[in-house]
């Protein structure tokens, strides 16, 4: 009789962002043995945030937690203590400032108009009223032309390099518009930013795991699969199968981060600017998001990138295409019992971490 050695692994986790970090944090308090690896240096995925002289940089982009679940917002705060935040955006195009989201001081910055009727008779002579069909039509039946050319068109397109009319509607319908005072970017019942940062949150999750970075899943596929009885996959799902019915679109980004010498470059976290014409989709000042009277400020241009494939895949481009490919690769995934996936690219879904973090938690309480 042939004795087979037992893998040393329940699972291992491809990928240290936060579906993975969850899940390996849920499921090795049930007592299962995981081990998790990262193509990355750090972990966090795109959470990740470095201390740069007490000013937390958001490496890969901005990150803002806001749910409606209190499970969801006392589970975050296990992990860190959370400040209230709000999150207050600006819009510059071509030097002219307005506030979003869309709210009364838009409406007012704009027009000069002081009640909300006034505002609601500007936007209606203004709107589509059919059935919209790309992201252009969806757009003017919420905003009106004026806030389109000015505070969508031009961002929308060179963040997603393509036409605001060869775009999908749902892109445009997470956006809030409101005939109120209220400029703060988030409806929900919770929002806040961790004091010092997100990394501490997946250093909690992840100190009982085993963690191996800067590998790469890929380049020694069998090994790794050797080492767990299940895998979770957390990284692009048209790569796991090679391409098979073609890749995936995506776009990227890149960033351009500068230490300032001075204690206050914008006065806000964010500002997005809506020309077509300024290469950059927005400025970060980090302070804002964590201040505790750092001296200086840091700054990212934060640039919008096509994906090659060498690069850091951000957003899905879930399109109609897209859509049909994915779900090529989901039906794949059926036949394979003993790997899971999820997270943003495992779902090729545009995801909050509040959604994520939820995902993970579903998919723990289905494998145990």
């Amino acid at each position: 009789m042939i004795l087979l050695k037992p893998k040393p692994y329940d699972y291992l986790i491809v990928g240290a962002g936060v579906f993975g970090s969850v899940c390996a944090y849920e499921l090795t308090k049930r007592g299962k043995k995981c081990i998790v690896i990262d193509k990355r240096s750090v972990i966090g995925g795109n959470c990740y945030t470095e201390n740069v002289d007490g000013i937390h940089v958001h490496k890969y982009g901005a990150h803002i937690f806001h749910t409606n679940d209190k499970y969801l917002w006392d589970y975050v705060n296990q992990f860190a203590e959370f400040r209230q935040y709000t999150h207050n955006v600006i819009g510059n195009y071509k030097g002219e400032m307005y506030t979003l989201p869309f709210n009364m001081w838009t409406f007012n910055q704009l027009w000069g108009v002081n009640e909300p009727n006034e505002a609601r008779q500007i936007l209606e002579g203004q709107t589509f009223l059919g059935t919209p069909s790309n992201l252009e039509e969806q757009a003017i039946s919420m905003v009106g032309k004026d806030i389109y050319e000015k505070l969508i068109k031009g961002y929308t397109e060179k963040q997603w390099n393509k036409p605001c009319t060869e775009l999908p509607t749902s892109i445009i319908k997470r956006l809030p518009v409101r005939f109120t005072w209220d400029s703060n970017y988030f409806n929900d019942k919770y929002t806040g930013m961790p004091i010092g940062g997100y990394t501490q949150i997946f250093e909690k999750m992840l100190e009982d795991v085993n963690i191996i970075l800067n590998a790469d899943y890929f380049k020694d596929r069998e090994l790794y699969d050797s080492l767990a009885e299940k895998v979770i996959y957390t990284g692009p799902i048209d790569r796991f199968f090679d391409y098979q019915h073609g890749k995936l679109e995506y776009r990227s980004l890149d960033w351009k981060t500068e230490k300032l010498d001075k204690d206050n470059f914008q006065g806000v976290p964010v500002v997005n600017y809506t020309d077509y014409d300024t290469p950059y989709t927005r400025i970060l000042e980090h302070k804002w998001f964590d201040p505790n009277n750092q001296k200086g400020t840091i700054i990212s241009y934060e640039y919008p990138k096509e994906y090659d494939g060498t690069n850091e895949p951000y957003y899905p481009i879930r399109d109609k295409e897209n859509t049909l490919i994915y779900e090529k690769y989901h039906k794949m995934t059926k036949d394979l019992p003993d790997y899971i996936f999820g997270g943003r690219l495992g779902s090729y879904s545009y995801f909050d971490m509040h959604q994520v973090i939820a995902q993970a938690l579903k998919t723990v309480k289905e494998l145990v």
